[in-house]
């Protein structure tokens, strides 16, 4: 992480002072200054969302609302589909979709989720394309759609397994959600858009709540029965012990949907021979890469040893050899393994499962063994 930097610049969330409460430890990120931990540390938070309840502020992200001019829910799902290769036309109303947009090349420019709330979609991207993305819909969308930007709202991930019972509390509606199911509820007297998802492979909900109203409302989450505070530290190891793309490291311009394994992600009515196929930015590149497959993969990997391999390190085929054929795109410590892992990307002529490759990490070549993800057991509510 960034060293601290009081810069004014930095912009600060709803929750910025309820952080500064609880002895966050704030750290500049994505333009933000966000709590990268609170006093148990990293590996305590962590392992306190997979036993118990986590709060995470993620109001940095972006969130944004399409609404078709022609009042058409349909026109609104088809002008996206222009720019993510997802069906968006056969979103169920209340469901929720993992998406990319995508470049000329095929090469993703953001990740994000989309919702169908009925009347309007409902997206949320990520904190340093956010910007961007607006500027994306606007140039391509304009004419079709309404794009509003939500600055007046925030966003709250509660994960774990007593998640589910501690918001319960505030609206029992909220036990019939499964995993991608989003309805909007009132929380707290709030109107929230609450989504059965997160990012941390554990079940639980990602809140997006008026800003005016969110301190008082993550307070009182605060105050439920296991519910601790979580810093964007373990908010990264978990994500990553998940399986979990970051963007702008694992996933950016240069790396398609199929290079990076989200070719789950790409409904068969998007795919050649589907009922709409292509149609979408780099289409004719990840429809090829679909159909014959791509030249590497991301892939998960297991350090042999305790040592953890970081992000940049390159990848080698032997212990000896001097051309890299990959790279690290982000390693760490899994606490819920007490061990290290990472995901890369390798030629997918070597990214077999058990295959052998070694990181050079300080002039040393380490071992690693390609392994399946996620590395602990995703434990959604289906």
């Amino acid at each position: 992480m960034l060293a601290r930097d009081d810069s004014p610049a930095l912009k600060r969330t709803p929750l910025h002072a309820l952080h500064l409460a609880r002895g966050g430890k704030m750290v500049p990120f994505a333009g933000y200054d966000m709590p990268v931990q609170y006093a148990p540390g990293v590996l305590k938070e962590h392992l306190h969302t997979r036993a118990s309840a986590g709060l995470f502020d993620v109001s940095h992200m972006g969130q944004i609302e399409l609404r078709a001019r022609s009042g058409r829910l349909d026109d609104a799902a088809q002008a996206l589909e222009t720019l993510v290769p997802q069906d968006i036309v056969a979103l169920a109303r209340g469901r929720q979709r993992y998406a990319q947009f995508t470049n000329d090349s095929g090469g993703i420019l953001d990740d994000l989720m989309v919702t169908n709330l009925g009347d309007r979609l409902f997206l949320v991207v990520n904190a340093a394309c956010k910007t961007e993305d607006e500027a994306h819909l606007r140039a391509h969308m304009s004419a079709t759609c309404e794009i509003t930007a939500l600055p007046g709202r925030a966003l709250l991930a509660l994960q774990g397994p007593k998640a589910e019972a501690a918001l319960a509390k505030f609206c029992a509606d909220v036990v019939a959600l499964k995993f991608m199911d989003v309805a909007e509820l009132t929380l707290m007297d709030l109107p929230c858009v609450v989504s059965r998802s997160g990012y941390t492979g554990e079940d639980g909900f990602e809140i997006s709540v008026p800003a005016d109203g969110a301190e008082a409302f993550a307070q009182a989450l605060l105050d439920r029965p296991g519910v601790q505070p979580i810093g964007l530290g373990a908010r990264d190891s978990l994500r990553l012990e998940a399986g979990l793309c970051l963007y702008g490291h694992d996933i950016d311009p240069t790396t398609t949907p199929v290079e990076a394994g989200l070719s789950w992600s790409i409904q068969k009515s998007r795919r050649s021979g589907g009922a709409r196929p292509g149609g979408f930015l780099g289409a004719d590149a990840i429809l090829a890469q679909l159909d014959a497959g791509a030249t590497r993969k991301r892939v998960g990997l297991r350090p042999e040893g305790r040592a953890p391999v970081r992000e940049g390190a390159p990848l080698y085929a032997g212990a000896d050899t001097t051309d890299a054929i990959g790279s690290v795109t982000s390693g760490g410590f899994g606490p819920s393994l007490n061990a290290p892992v990472a995901m890369g990307y390798l030629p997918a002529s070597q990214a077999a499962i058990d295959s052998l490759v070694f990181a050079e990490v300080r002039g040393q070549r380490l071992p690693l063994r390609v392994a399946a993800m996620p590395f602990v057991t995703n434990t959604y509510k289906r």
